[in-house]
């Protein structure tokens, strides 16, 4: 299923808008992080859509956060330079020049992107990376896929050991929207390279987020029926890996949900990305869109 099975007219967009309504204030004053990636981000209609559903966050009193990944621009610009990539457990193993293009596209282009797209839609956006502010301290990453001599050495590629949220109180308290790539910094000053999930995850927990939203490219945690599970506590979605309900890549997605609500977010939510507004849909509306993840 493709992102332009979803395209919707003006008109379809104003009657989403217009049932929104009652529930604009819902969440005024809150803060709500969302990771922006996948199809959302590589469809002109949806990315469009997106900045403008972020914008209008803003406008009735939210304060939203935007984390963003990178990886098919990151995959082009590898392509062009004629630099070939390894992966390991779906990380990419990472070099020091690897490491200065990644930037280069994150905290660059990818970034100023998002950030215009908020803009252009009325409200105002800045793109930082976690290096700004020495906001996401980062460590080399410690799980990697085991070797027969040991595990490998991914290079250049974190995990986020602290997040300092002093920028995006600043950004957010000043009437802005801060637009984040997933780059950190560690403590001996060296750069890494962050899983996007991982960092709105840790962002998420540290501003003490009313929501997390994780924008994907499936509807949500499915049940092994293919149904769709609304919500899950953070023990039940335990035992969805464990009993093998949860599998594949939602993995990894379900326990950045779960870290991220006993780091202190409120709740995270997996939303399919590929529908417009997205975002508006999972919170301005009585059922929601996606599968919520909360606390005990």
């Amino acid at each position: 299923m493709t992102s332009q099975n979803f395209h919707i007219d003006a008109a379809q967009e104003a009657a989403i808008l217009a049932g929104a309504l009652p529930y604009l204030r819902r969440y005024a004053g809150d803060t709500i992080v969302i990771k922006y990636g996948g199809h959302a981000m590589g469809d002109d209609i949806l990315a469009s859509a997106f900045g403008r559903d972020i914008a209008l966050l803003k406008l009735v009193g939210i304060n939203p956060v935007v984390v963003h990944g990178g990886g098919p621009q990151i995959n082009q610009m590898f392509e062009r330079l004629d630099i070939s990539s390894t992966f390991i457990d779906g990380l990419r193993v990472t070099d020091a020049n690897m490491m200065d293009v990644i930037e280069m596209v994150l905290s660059g282009s990818v970034n100023k992107e998002v950030a215009r797209l908020i803009t252009q839609a009325g409200a105002l956006a800045v793109g930082v990376s976690g290096k700004d502010g020495h906001m996401i301290t980062a460590c080399k990453i410690k799980r990697a896929a085991p070797h027969q001599d040991g595990h490998h050495d991914l290079g250049y590629v974190g995990e986020p050991i602290k997040v300092d949220p002093r920028v995006i109180y600043a950004l957010s308290g000043s009437g802005l929207i801060p637009v984040i790539a997933p780059i950190g910094l560690g403590e001996d000053g060296t750069t890494y390279n962050i899983n996007a999930d991982t960092a709105a995850g840790a962002v998420a927990g540290a501003v003490h987020a009313t929501r997390l939203l994780m924008l994907t490219d499936v509807a949500g945690v499915l049940d092994k029926e293919g149904n769709l599970i609304s919500e899950l506590t953070a023990s039940q979605a335990r035992q969805a890996i464990a009993k093998g309900v949860i599998t594949g890549g939602m993995i990894p997605k379900v326990e950045t949900c779960i870290d991220a609500v006993n780091a202190g977010a409120q709740a995270a939510v997996i939303i399919d990305g590929r529908i417009p507004h997205a975002c508006l849909l999972e919170l301005f509306t009585a059922s929601g869109s996606g599968t919520l993840i909360r606390a005990e």
